[in-house]
């Protein structure tokens, strides 16, 4: 499941708004084990574009 959310991201990451949502339903679909590595990439894919984006959803989880 890993691989194939980090296809859609990198297939959204031209609109802000859609990369937001299919970032949010990446997280549901993952495995609590696999969201450290997720976030590790995305942070090193799209944190120059999208670093609000990332702290907004990854700060929610992290306080959920």
């Amino acid at each position: 499941m890993l691989e194939y959310v980090k296809m859609i991201l990198l297939k959204v990451s031209f609109n802000k708004a859609l990369f937001e949502k299919e970032l949010r339903k990446s997280l549901k679909m993952l495995m609590p084990a696999e969201v450290p590595d997720f976030r590790t990439w995305c942070y090193q894919q799209f944190s120059r574009i999208y670093r609000k984006v990332l702290n907004q959803v990854f700060g929610a989880i992290a306080v959920a």
